[in-house]
């Protein structure tokens, strides 16, 4: 009696095209060591490479009916990774520049006391504007902005889909940055280097 013959990655895909959480199962456990080192040899950080092999996953399983299981798959998933990759780096070099300009008008070399005031009064009225969201956009968007976690485990936590916790986030800050960012520079300076320049925190995965 003769063997079946082993699934080939084609197959694999077309599997998980179909909906199937094994076969989706089986290629992350196939190919996540493998992304995660090529991801670690750009960022050399562990916690951003594993937010990469995160993200592209979640990219692939969100838009797996679009999957092509003629084309390499292998390609296809590194490709998701390396433009990750890049985007990192582009948030890490926005991050340095924001967070100097906000450091060097916040160390003068003679600071005045309104200037402290002012900076403590951005910070408390930044806080007052985040508690005027809705709970559960609260919630979601302090998971992600301030203790940093990934958009699959936010979804994971909270029971909702991916694409729910990314729309939050984006109502969320869309409020915050009219509410806020108009008032000066100095305030849209804060804004972004507290929520959107945080060298720890990786950028929505929208490609």
């Amino acid at each position: 009696m003769s063997q079946l013959s082993p699934l080939s990655e084609s197959d694999w895909v077309l599997l998980v095209r179909n909906d199937s959480s094994a076969a989706f199962q089986h290629l992350f456990e196939k190919y996540s060591q493998k992304l995660y080192r090529f991801s670690y040899s750009y960022l050399r950080s562990e916690s951003d490479a594993e937010e990469i092999v995160q993200e592209v996953f979640l990219k692939i399983w969100e838009n797996r009916q679009n999957l092509k299981s003629d084309k390499s798959f292998h390609s296809y998933l590194f490709t998701i990774a390396f433009n990750a990759i890049k985007k990192r780096f582009i948030h890490r070099q926005r991050a340095e520049k924001h967070k100097h300009a906000l450091l060097e008008w916040f160390s003068q070399e003679k600071p005045s006391i309104d200037s402290r005031k002012d900076f403590e009064y951005l910070i408390e009225k930044l806080e007052l504007l985040i508690d005027q969201l809705p709970e559960k956009r609260k919630q979601v968007f302090l998971k992600r902005k301030k203790e940093g976690k990934s958009i699959a485990m936010i979804a994971i936590e909270m029971g909702i889909s991916p694409k729910t916790v990314k729309n939050q986030i984006t109502e969320a800050m869309n409020f915050l940055k009219k509410s806020f960012c108009e008032q000066d520079d100095v305030s849209a300076m804060l804004f972004y280097y507290l929520f959107l320049s945080n060298p720890s925190l990786p950028p929505e995965p929208d490609e």
